[in-house]
């Protein structure tokens, strides 16, 4: 049987990674350790399983028969692992989480570290980027995201709650400026934006009667990090336009004073998500369920 399964995984990693350099790369060996293996492939089969030329290579009829075969019998040894691993009493192994900059330091970081103090066996690594990353590419186990969900058909998802946005000033620059009551009373302050790739976001905030407006308002420095904004905001550069998780830390330590709460027009749902599998890991399940426990419990609406 062990016989049987030698170079299947390289045979699979080659195709789903289109090139024999690709796929050294991604399970640490040579191009010319990738290519024995394959040549040794086919010489147990009998048979010629790709067309290879100096720029490409393709499968012969023969090997798309088998390299189907590879995968599914591949994703059932995967499955059986799971299944096995899912029902050890203690979390362990490696989890990958990608989680948003601000929103991960703050919120979801805490979470893990608690689950990391519970469980010594578990290993975690945390990565923080605003990149909606790619979980199967990039082999990452699970990602908080904010904003609408783009990939369902991959992705298993949890709801951990909403996030509001809230508009805030320190207390100097309200004493300088004055507090912004109506509408059009923002035409005379200055605001610090949330900018991506070129683009700047815009300030809308719900009227009264459930309509939506434009507010028109000075922009000054704009910055792709809420982070970054909320320190700004403390140095009395401006108002900001900041989820109410951030907002209202800021207002308790009294460094910022919510001008308007729960204002803005398009509140974005917070998910958890991973890869879809028949089977989770112990270690992802009890990230999940974590992170579904706790998170709510920190008021992030």
């Amino acid at each position: 049987m062990t016989n049987k399964l030698d170079g299947v995984a390289v045979l699979v990693q080659v195709i789903e990674a289109g090139s024999f350099t690709l796929a050294a790369e991604r399970m640490h060996l040579t191009r010319s350790a990738i290519g024995k293996v394959i040549s040794r492939l086919e010489a147990r089969l009998g048979v010629r399983l790709l067309h290879r030329t100096t720029r490409s290579h393709t499968l012969t009829e023969a090997g798309r028969i088998y390299y189907e075969r590879c995968v599914r019998a591949l994703a059932e040894l995967d499955a059986g692992a799971a299944e096995v691993e899912s029902g050890l009493a203690e979390p362990r192994g490696r989890l990958r989480v990608s989680v948003p900059i601000a929103f991960g330091h703050q919120c979801v970081a805490p979470v893990l570290f608690g689950l990391a103090r519970q469980y010594p066996k578990l290993q975690i690594d945390i990565s923080f980027s605003d990149r909606a990353v790619d979980l199967i590419e990039e082999n990452i186990d699970l990602a908080v995201r904010i904003g609408e969900l783009r990939d369902r058909t991959t992705l298993d998802a949890r709801r951990l709650g909403t996030q509001y946005l809230s508009i805030g000033a320190s207390p100097s620059y309200l004493a300088r400026y004055g507090m912004p009551v109506s509408a059009d009373d923002f035409a005379g302050h200055t605001a610090i934006s949330y900018s991506s790739d070129g683009a700047t976001s815009k300030w809308r905030i719900l009227r009264e009667d459930g309509g939506e407006q434009e507010l028109q308002i000075t922009r000054q420095l704009s910055l792709d990090d809420v982070q970054a904004i909320a320190d700004a905001g403390i140095a009395g550069l401006g108002l900001v336009y900041l989820p109410c998780w951030l907002l209202e830390r800021h207002v308790a330590a009294g460094h910022l004073v919510a001008v308007r709460e729960r204002c803005g027009v398009r509140p974005q749902a917070i998910h958890v998500v991973w890869p879809k599998t028949p089977y989770l890991p112990s270690k992802t399940r009890c990230a999940i369920d974590a992170l579904s426990v706790e998170i709510p419990k920190l008021k992030i609406g």
